[in-house]
């Protein structure tokens, strides 16, 4: 049950929190070196990026946040030791029809499968649903990315699009698929 004293930032292992400009561009700079790890969050072609370009990319970040009022940019961090593990957003909402795009990712190889995504995730569809009160949220993953596919689907999303062969990595093509959550479904999953 939700109620006002429930927390929006914190997990048992991980918490949410703003960009830090001084230590998060060298972090994140890294993780752009890591091309499985690009391709795993973003559609976008994997390319290697310096700590200043990660600062502009924060800069322009914070100030669509300000000015268009529809992303929501999260980091996610450990709560033992405050360490930059990834980033979660909420974005590309349509606030007249309720609807919006969640996107997560955990940078370093050693840090997933460690129960961190679905701990942000949940955190993600509580302030999507909970606090910016969402119709729905849709989540757009390629194919090839099965442990994003089993996250979502464990949180009770539904596969509602697949463009076949939309995604074209290393000279294979690669199914898109979309999965959509409604408020109600969730709702349902954290009353039951």
């Amino acid at each position: 049950m939700l109620d006002i004293k429930t927390q929006l930032f914190e997990a048992q292992d991980v918490c949410f929190g703003p960009i830090d400009h001084e230590t998060h561009p060298d972090i994140e700079s890294k993780w752009t070196h890591d091309a499985e790890f690009m391709r795993l969050l973003d559609l976008a072609p994997a390319r290697p990026l310096s700590p200043a370009m990660i600062k502009k990319q924060y800069e322009a970040i914070e100030k669509e946040m300000d000015e268009d009022k529809n992303l929501f940019y999260f980091t996610i961090r450990t709560r033992q030791d405050d360490r930059l593990i990834g980033k979660a957003v909420v974005e590309w909402i349509s606030w007249t029809n309720g609807n919006g795009f969640v996107r997560l990712g955990i940078g370093s190889a050693e840090d997933r499968r460690n129960g961190y995504g679905s701990q942000a995730l949940r955190m993600l569809l509580r302030y999507a649903f909970g606090e910016l009160n969402l119709y729905r949220v849709t989540a757009v993953v390629p194919a090839y990315n099965e442990g994003a596919i089993r996250l979502f689907q464990k949180f009770g999303f539904m596969e509602e699009i697949r463009r076949r062969k939309a995604l074209n990595r290393d000279g294979e093509f690669w199914d898109l698929l979309s999965f959509g959550l409604l408020n109600a479904e969730w709702r349902n999953q954290v009353e039951a």
